[in-house]
């Protein structure tokens, strides 16, 4: 079982492994690098296949699992980064950290909290990020709640049933399965190359 394929995830865990994944990648920093939106997506085309296909998955399973894991993990991150969160930063030892919080402030100031936690659940490394730091930097918790229960029912539904419906479009899908994960993986890489060309670009800028 190879825990970056999202086939072979799915092959060996089902549904399951479409909850404890999401929980990890957005609950635990140590899930930043599972592949989240490329096995939801994948999750659903399987959901679209025929039952008598190498691996069939149940649609109602699959998005029960997908919702539950994106807003546990969620909640976890927030309180996890609630409880621990001050104390690493007030190590003087940890810039990386630092720096790290105050982009995280950047973006709750400059998009809000609704928008900047929304917005997280689409891009990698974000959504892994911006959960315990949105504990750690005093982000209400109704109103992160509210916000990431939106923002997670929305990407761990929406991005399955897009993979559902383009299946049931395409015989054969499970066929084209390869060419369409390494699609979804650039796609959702895009928004990561920004944010590094961005933060490099405001590091070469002066100071005033």
């Amino acid at each position: 079982m190879n825990p970056l394929d999202p086939h072979s995830l799915l092959a060996a865990f089902g549904p399951l492994g479409v909850a404890v994944v999401l929980f990890a990648e957005t609950g635990l920093l140590i899930g930043f690098f599972l592949p989240g939106d490329s096995l939801l997506f994948t999750a659903g085309l399987l959901c679209a296949t025929t039952s008598g296909a190498a691996l069939h998955l149940s649609l109602p399973w699959v998005l029960l699992a997908a919702a539950a894991g994106a807003v546990l993990g969620a909640q976890t991150g927030y309180l996890i980064g609630r409880r621990v969160g001050p104390t690493l930063l007030d190590r003087p030892d940890r810039p990386r950290l630092h720096a790290a919080t105050a982009r995280a402030r950047e973006a709750l100031e400059r998009y809000g909290v609704g928008k900047a936690v929304l917005l997280a659940r689409f891009i990698p490394l974000v959504r892994t990020v911006l959960n315990p730091l949105a504990g750690a930097v005093g982000v209400p918790a109704r109103t992160f709640a509210v916000w990431q229960v939106g923002g997670g029912l929305l990407w761990a539904l929406g991005v399955p049933i897009a993979g559902y419906l383009l299946g049931s479009q395409i015989p054969n899908i499970d066929t084209y399965l390869l060419p369409i994960i390494a699609i979804i993986v650039v796609l959702s890489l895009i928004p990561v190359a920004r944010e590094l060309l961005r933060a490099r670009r405001d590091s070469k800028d002066p100071v005033p």
